[in-house]
């Protein structure tokens, strides 16, 4: 088996979120953050036989760049990952997945409230934005005639100096304060519907690629009056 690099670049994002992995058998891959606000799934081309574990996600995926054109034979406790010439050769083991951070069920996301579009443009924003001014919350409120205001800021920081952009939404109320920690927002670049509950849960979900977050809001974010 050889990955696509998209499959590959989904594995780094998913070691942004979880050091660890549990790969099951089949064409998903899944992955949860340790504090239990964030969960990925994705579908790949690539069947993967068996279930198998991976202690360190990174590390595993240095390991495919040391050979060209990976090749990879699973075995029951390891598997071989061979360059294309067959002259190299690792041999890497699995973690036992009790070891590690599994997703252990489904989420049943709740019929959602607000949703609107984040491009990547919108996205790269935020990130500079909240890097730039230290900031490490994002907060959307209506801000009238169909739109919400994407605002970069601290919340408990009434002075704090904060960057805003607005966007279309649909919603179901006038009046909320959503509020994400922004770190928590680990999606890989693209665009992405958004779909949020007032039960403070959302969903992302990408325009162009099988993969979605499930990522939970913070408690001071309010829903009607």
């Amino acid at each position: 088996m050889e990955l696509t690099e998209n499959t590959l670049q989904i594995l780094k994002n998913f070691s942004a979120i979880n050091s660890n992995i549990v790969i099951k058998e089949g064409y998903t891959l899944q992955t949860i953050a340790e504090a239990k606000n964030l969960l990925a799934k994705a579908e790949v081309v690539e069947n993967f036989p068996q279930d198998f574990g991976i202690y360190d996600l990174s590390e595993f995926l240095g390991v495919l760049n040391l050979v060209d054109s990976p090749q990879l034979e699973f075995h029951e406790e390891y598997v071989t990952i061979a360059d294309s010439s067959g002259r190299s050769k690792i041999k890497y083991r699995f973690a036992d997945p009790e070891m590690l951070t599994t997703v252990s069920k489904e989420v049943k996301m709740p019929a959602h409230d607000i949703s609107f579009t984040l491009d990547n443009t919108t996205l790269g924003r935020i990130k500079r934005a909240a890097s730039a001014l230290g900031h490490n919350e994002l907060v959307i409120e209506p801000d009238g005639d169909g739109s919400a205001s994407l605002t970069v800021t601290t919340v408990e920081n009434s002075t704090a100096n904060t960057y805003s952009i607005t966007v279309p939404v649909e919603s179901n109320q006038s009046i909320y304060k959503l509020v994400f920690n922004i770190s928590n927002i680990k999606v890989l670049a693209g665009d992405y519907n958004v779909e949020i509950s007032s039960k403070l849960i959302s969903k992302f979900t990408n325009s162009a690629n099988s993969i979605n977050y499930w990522i939970a809001l913070e408690k001071t974010s309010t829903y009607g009056e």
